[in-house]
């Protein structure tokens, strides 16, 4: 966890170094629209932008994947339950006593 912490604080430290040094400020033109800004916040939306495309990109496969893990557990539980049913019998017969009858003997003629 401390791994992560100094990561992200170098992480940090990095971005502070790199928007203080691209303050020139700079037309960005798409179409018919204009942005006007420094160069560390236009590039900032850029990553946002391409980060939400890949979220809205990855999200359908995660929604499958959460709903197949909810089936997988659903039937993890029943087993279990049926395992647990099976064991309780098992362990009700293996308690019975066992009869064993004779046959009779057979008849002399």
């Amino acid at each position: 966890m401390i791994f992560f912490l100094l990561l992200g604080a170098i992480l940090g430290g990095l971005s502070v170094i790199f928007v203080l040094q691209n303050v020139v400020p700079i037309t960005v033109t798409f179409l018919t629209w204009q942005i006007e800004g420094s160069l560390a916040v236009i590039l900032f939306l850029a990553v946002m932008s391409g980060i939400g495309i890949a979220l809205l990109v990855l999200l359908p496969g995660l929604i499958r994947d959460e709903w197949r893990y909810s089936a997988l557990k659903k039937e993890k539980k029943e087993v279990e339950d049926e395992l647990q049913t099976t064991r309780k019998v098992i362990t009700e017969v293996a308690a019975r006593p066992v009869v064993v009858e004779q046959a009779p003997p057979p008849a002399l003629y």
